[in-house]
């Protein structure tokens, strides 16, 4: 069987961020600068990102039958995303997110709403999806059995498996184990390994920690220091792509695992999809917004193609 495109496992989720000089401490009011309600969610934005970076994508989910979850089949059709999802009784979920109004870093709260309720009989429904795909990706805002039943289906198949620990909690090693590719943040990965990530060094050292655990391949996102592709023969820093003022950095880890799948699904190498990657979130964290905030392919060419990564 030819396999082709992208298949993401997560949630969809509405964002409602809010900006502002600093987050209130407990019982007080500040006044904030700006806010916004647009679509969010891990794997609702790595879908869009993968989309948009040129990928033929399927998105595994539940949401709610409500103004929310109207938002998310919006936001799909919008970016040609197929959805596989179950329409739930219980509410589509939201998140709260503080962007810092002038250095645009964030905090976020998430609440998945129905996308809780996603578990091994729902991806068993799509597994037909899964087995089709070229590469798979899950993260960890929908419950774990949804996502280690999703990455055995794809293990199971030979399609490229893609988990990104988001967000970080304690894990056995059977998830590590079926994943081709562990992308983790700094603090996703100091988690995992109880090492903290601060540098490139001790980013080598989670990244033993994970391959040691059952991961094909770390891939760890390193903020404004780009990522580090750590596999058993080889440890290269990626380095990160300046593309404009930094605006808001709450989607750039997204941008760059679906722009990481999208490449590895159009036939990249490893190294050259996770360039791909970093340029995409190079451009992501110059506009406000999760999902609105994805690039499209030609931009990320553009990109690649003009500019050399910073050192």
């Amino acid at each position: 069987m030819d396999k082709n495109g992208v298949v993401i496992l997560g949630i969809f989720v509405a964002d409602l961020a809010f900006r502002a000089g600093r987050l209130p401490v407990i019982g007080e009011t500040i006044a904030g600068s700006a806010f916004a309600v647009g679509p969010g969610g891990k794997g609702s934005n790595q879908a869009v990102a993968a989309a948009r970076a040129g990928a033929s994508v399927t998105f595994i989910s539940r949401i709610g039958s409500d103004t929310f979850g109207e938002l998310a089949f919006k936001t799909w059709k919008a970016d040609g995303i197929t959805p596989r999802v179950v329409q739930a009784s219980a509410s589509t979920g939201a998140a709260f997110i503080y962007v810092h109004e002038t250095r645009g870093d964030n905090a976020i709260i998430v609440v998945p709403g129905a996308a809780m309720e996603l578990c091994a009989a729902d991806i068993d429904a799509a597994s037909d999806a899964i087995r089709a795909s070229k590469v798979f990706v899950t993260q960890l805002e929908q419950p774990v059995a949804a996502a280690r039943r999703g990455l055995e289906i794809a293990r199971a198949a030979g399609t490229i498996t893609v988990f990104n620990p988001a967000p970080a909690i304690e894990l056995d090693g059977a998830l590590l184990a079926l994943s081709d590719y562990v992308v983790p943040n700094e603090s996703e990965a100091e988690k995992l390994t109880g090492i903290a990530v601060g540098d490139l060094d001790s980013a080598r050292r989670a990244g033993d920690v994970l391959l040691a655990r059952g991961a094909g391949t770390a891939l760890i996102t390193l903020g404004e220091r780009g990522a580090l592709f750590h596999a058993k023969d080889r440890s290269v820093h990626i380095a990160p792509f300046m593309a404009g003022k930094v605006v808001e950095t709450t989607g750039a880890g997204d941008a760059f695992v679906g722009g990481f799948a999208a490449s590895l699904a159009a036939g990249a190498s490893p190294l050259d999809a996770a360039r791909f990657g970093s340029a995409a979130a190079g451009i992501s964290v110059t506009r406000p917004g999760t999902a609105p905030a994805m690039p499209r392919r030609g931009e990320i060419e553009a990109l690649l193609a003009r500019s050399s990564p910073l050192l």
